[in-house]
């Protein structure tokens, strides 16, 4: 399909209006005026700590040596058998441990995602910016390409034209 010259000025229109839009919001940014995140909620908070405590190796550690007391403590009987083998109680608590922290891992996640959606959709605007700059850039270069044509060509047309009258009066010069 052939693009017709209004379609053309319509496109790089656009891509004008684009490509302005896309300076102010680096200027802006560079200027220090970025758009703020917005503020953390309670829930988002106390999520986001959740995870950071449940997804470290002091946690990690600390559980791993609970459990060991637990089940040494109930295997060697140092005291009464609580949870005899094989620990239908410790499995209840760390199934309870188990489904009360994944949601607020799930909501971290997710959140976390949603930031690196809006990092990538900012990526994306600043791609298009480069390859609209890029763009521009080859635009001018061969304006300046065809100008240096033009003028080579003037030139050599000038040279001819110089030669053929050099040849017309050939005693005149020497």
């Amino acid at each position: 399909m052939a693009a017709t010259p209004d379609r053309l000025d319509r496109l790089e229109d656009t891509e004008e209006r684009l490509l302005e839009e896309l300076r102010n919001t680096r200027r802006n940014q560079r200027a220090g005026a970025a758009p703020a995140a917005p503020p953390l909620t309670r829930g988002q908070r106390f999520a986001d700590i959740v995870t950071g405590i449940v997804g470290s190796w002091r946690f990690i550690l600390i559980q791993s040596g609970i459990l060991l007391l637990w089940i040494a403590a109930n295997i060697t009987a140092w005291v009464s058998h609580w949870d005899p083998y094989p620990f239908i109680l410790l499995n209840l608590a760390l199934s309870f441990q188990a489904a009360y922290t994944a949601p607020f891992i799930l909501m971290s996640q997710n959140r976390e995602q949603e930031i690196d959606r809006q990092a990538a959709h900012e990526d994306y605007r600043i791609n298009i910016k480069a390859e609209l700059e890029i763009e521009l850039l080859h635009q001018k270069i061969d304006a300046l390409r065809e100008q240096e044509v033009l003028a080579l060509t003037r030139a050599v047309a000038d040279l001819a034209e110089m030669l053929r009258a050099e040849r017309r009066t050939p005693g005149a010069n020497g």
